[in-house]
């Protein structure tokens, strides 16, 4: 029988502030022509760097997709690793958008969860893909920033009870090219994946062997 085949949605960001062309956008766009294998449907998407916009856009690509995983991309001027983020914030967003908005909560989701923890275990994405030699070096963080990269990954954990990801790329050519960044994410991305499925049928079984 044949598997039914997965959807995965990846997001990147579109331009802002000194950041006029977004790495977080070209490697997706990267990701999109090498794909993620016969069993998956990967749907991405360029989200402007605005906050109303992200808290209509997140439920309704759960609701359209019903994806198996959100994988979200985001640039950090200060990173120099592909970082993999283990959590989003709710509390303590003050930046100015593209639209010069702020919430005036300076939150994600009122009376939410201070903050929510991706289900997968990012230690072990970083130390399984960190043995496969890519010629990019992996890290952990667990501060996504509180701008629109921690805004979107809180706002889609919430919403997805923790079945998303976040990956922070350092800006193109410092030190990585799109095309490096573009294979990081699709292995990356395979390995959640995995580590999904591998998680599920532990679930689905009953934890028995």
């Amino acid at each position: 029988m044949e598997q039914p085949r997965k959807a995965v949605v990846v997001t990147g960001f579109g331009p802002f502030g000194e950041h006029t062309v977004n790495a977080s956008w070209i490697a997706v766009q990267e990701l999109e022509k090498l794909g993620l294998g016969d069993s998956v449907d990967l749907h991405v998407y360029e989200i402007p760097v605005e906050y109303q916009t992200v808290q209509r856009l997140i439920p309704a690509l759960w609701e359209k997709h019903s994806p198996q995983l959100v994988v979200h991309v985001g640039v950090s001027g200060m990173a120099t690793t592909v970082t993999l983020e283990k959590c989003g914030h709710n509390n303590g967003y003050k930046g100015l958008d593209n639209c010069l908005f702020c919430p005036g909560s300076h939150c994600c989701v009122e009376d939410g969860p201070e903050y929510i923890d991706s289900i997968i275990d990012m230690d072990a994405v970083c130390k399984k893909v960190t043995t496969l030699g890519l010629d990019v070096t992996v890290t952990i963080s667990q501060d996504a920033g509180r701008y629109l990269c921690d805004f979107t990954y809180y706002t889609s954990l919430y919403q997805s009870h923790g079945r998303s990801a976040f990956v922070h790329v350092p800006p193109l050519g410092k030190p990585y090219n799109a095309d490096q960044l573009g294979r990081a994410l699709q292995v990356i991305i395979e390995e959640m994946l995995d580590m999904l499925e591998h998680s599920e049928e532990q679930i689905s079984y009953g934890g028995q062997h």
